[in-house]
């Protein structure tokens, strides 16, 4: 089959590091992925089914692996060569147990202790599959997703396979580009969650990309906040946005004065750093995972409030975190169970059902009219646009791997 797969290089991964994805990715010699034919990749184990990839977005995370700007903490998650893509709509190759063949799903991409033939730890007990602490063993080499495993495959090739427990249903009457959200949607699902926002509390989200969209999206559909204040760089962000249920939508330069106008904070100016506020909003979520980014959402929290970090994390000056006693809190992927919680049913649901509902809704259909797919020979131009997507007006990019013109 025909698949994108990342290598180990440390030459390219060491200019990438030095780089910082400042350049565009079409400099092949700084980016370690190449276009293979290799073979389909296979489980010999229950519950395993080979799929046939139909469209399989770009992440930020994606990216970050490419450039070398990823932190070396995952370098013992990941198994070498893998085929990336996280984000997957496929369609079942063989009857899998209750799903029969040719059925249209979308891929929880986290490997759990069900994908790797063990008894569930604690965390997979209780729902919080996300949190597995069985990642680097069992029968698959050590993955902390698919599109990260040797083993699996990614949805940057023509197939992949998964298991049971990873699969979910795409309703018929979803288009291919709704599904390919549905992933991305489910992890923004857990970060509103993980947001714990009570009645009418402030809310800001640094970041208007597909996840700081999505997010938005989830904070309003099922959580009481308030006002919710987005940082958004580009016009179509702002309109977007606010479609999603933005109160109001700020350019990076003015959310400090903005927040400290909203909530009557004092605007400190310290030297040679970053101005911050006394006082702000009550939750933030950095949805980017860089430097500024970061900061710009401690800055802007008040005393005691809450940093939810949904991009994956960029070194970044912890003191405010320290001085104002800042609840920092991850948010990775999404869990087989969320907490049931206010605005939701009574009893814990997975977070890709919620997800699923929510990609049926008029906004997200048409969020959907933005991604944007590419042929896998054209993966240069492809990563380039999605470097810049948001100056490019592109929700998500996305591989099809049918595509062969």
């Amino acid at each position: 089959m025909l698949a994108l797969e990342m290598f180990r290089s440390l030459p390219r991964t060491a200019v990438g590091k030095a780089l910082g994805g400042r350049l565009p990715m079409v400099g092949s010699a700084t980016t370690p992925l190449r276009l293979v034919t290799r073979e389909t990749p296979s489980v010999d184990k229950d519950g395993w089914v080979p799929l046939r990839t139909r469209l399989s977005g770009i992440c930020g995370s994606d990216l970050g692996a490419l450039s070398g700007a990823t932190s070396l903490y995952f370098s013992a998650l990941v198994s070498l060569p893998f085929v990336p893509g996280h984000e997957v709509v496929a369609d079942l190759q063989e009857d899998c147990e209750d799903l029969p063949k040719g059925t249209r799903v979308v891929v929880d991409s986290v490997l759990t202790c069900a994908t790797r033939g063990l008894q569930p730890c604690a965390d997979c007990a209780a729902g919080a599959t996300n949190r597995c602490s069985r990642v680097a063993v069992g029968h698959l080499p050590p993955a902390l997703q698919t599109g990260f495993c040797r083993a699996t495959g990614g949805g940057w090739g023509q197939q992949l396979t998964a298991h049971r427990s990873q699969l979910h249903v795409v309703p018929a009457e979803y288009s291919d580009e709704q599904a390919v959200l549905i992933e991305p949607l489910a992890c923004a699902v857990h970060t509103a969650l993980r947001a714990g926002v009570t009645s009418q509390q402030r809310v800001l989200v640094s970041g208007a990309g597909s996840v700081g969209l999505l997010t938005t999206l989830a904070l309003r559909e099922l959580t009481p906040a308030g006002e919710i204040i987005v940082v958004a760089k580009h016009a179509h962000q702002r309109e977007l946005a606010l479609r999603l249920g933005a109160s109001e939508v700020v350019a990076p330069r003015e959310v400090l004065r903005r927040v400290r106008r909203l909530t009557g904070a004092f605007q400190l100016e310290p030297d040679f750093s970053s101005p911050y506020l006394l006082g702000g909003v009550d939750v933030a979520v950095d949805a980017v995972g860089n430097r500024a980014s970061l900061e710009t959402a401690m800055h802007a929290t008040r005393a005691g409030g809450r940093v939810v970090l949904s991009g994956m994390p960029a070194s970044a000056d912890l003191s405010a975190a320290w001085f104002r006693e800042l609840e920092l809190v991850g948010s990775y992927a999404s869990a087989r169970a969320e907490p049931a919680g206010v605005g939701r049913a009574a009893e814990p649901r997975g977070a890709f059902e919620i997800a699923t509902e929510l990609a049926g809704l008029d906004a997200v259909a048409q969020l959907a009219t933005g991604v944007a797919p590419y042929p896998l020979h054209r993966w240069r131009e492809a990563l380039d646009h999605a470097q810049s997507a948001g100056r490019l007006g592109t929700v998500k990019v996305a591989f099809d791997p049918r595509d062969t013109r």
